[in-house]
């Protein structure tokens, strides 16, 4: 790809609508991220009563029922967060790739009626260098 094409490109982008949908793209990405780096409790601490003495294994099965609930909440919410980028950053790749088909077709008609004026020219210059 050519330096002034490349420029038409880049001139040719909503940067406008990109500034102003980055702060929620990076709000967005800071959520997921804070979510992901949560230290999870450690699997190995087997919960204790108050007393100290260990639970027995219902209690220990209806803990471990609570903590993976707690879990998959979590997960839950990792996956919203997610799905949110995803989206906002879909939505921008949308309108990224229209403009880019939107530059596609521009390029090809001036290539077009650049092409027909120089068959013209050409055509013209014939004319008058083979004229008696």
């Amino acid at each position: 790809m050519s330096t002034g094409t490349l420029l038409t490109v880049l001139s040719n982008i909503p940067w406008g609508q990109v500034i102003e949908n980055a702060p929620k793209v990076a709000d967005g990405a800071a959520k997921l991220w804070s979510r992901l780096r949560k230290p999870q409790a450690a699997a190995d601490d087997a919960p204790r009563p108050a007393d100290g003495a260990p639970l027995s294994d219902v209690a220990l099965l209806q803990s471990r029922v609570r903590d993976l609930e707690l879990s998959v909440g979590a997960l839950q919410e990792q996956m919203e967060a997610s799905t949110e980028l995803i989206k906002a950053l879909a939505e921008q790749n949308a309108q990224l790739v229209q403009r880019a088909e939107l530059n596609r077709v521009r390029l090809l008609r001036v290539t077009v009626a650049g092409a027909c004026i120089a068959a013209a020219l050409v055509a013209a210059l014939a004319f008058v260098l083979l004229k008696p």
